[in-house]
């Protein structure tokens, strides 16, 4: 493990120590787990994005055929 100093404003530090508490975990504890989900959070966004993007692209008509502008918004329907 890795020993490092943050510094963070009295509300932050506040809320950290009363999140831990109801937790039962030691700030050092709390603020670790609390990084590692945000670790995983990014990698499983970057991981879906990875996947969008290697997609082939796709086209919306095989026909050619498509809807004219107003078609798309016409809204008499809900009027």
């Amino acid at each position: 493990m890795k020993n490092v100093t943050v510094t963070l404003d009295e509300e932050v530090a506040h809320w950290m120590r009363v999140r831990a508490t109801e937790q039962s975990q030691s700030v050092s504890r709390f603020l670790g787990d609390l990084l590692r989900r945000q670790m995983g959070e990014e990698k499983r966004y970057q991981e879906a994005m990875d996947r969008f993007l290697s997609r082939k692209p796709s086209r919306i008509s095989d026909a050619g055929v498509y809807p004219r502008r107003e078609e798309l918004y016409d809204r008499s329907g809900l009027r």
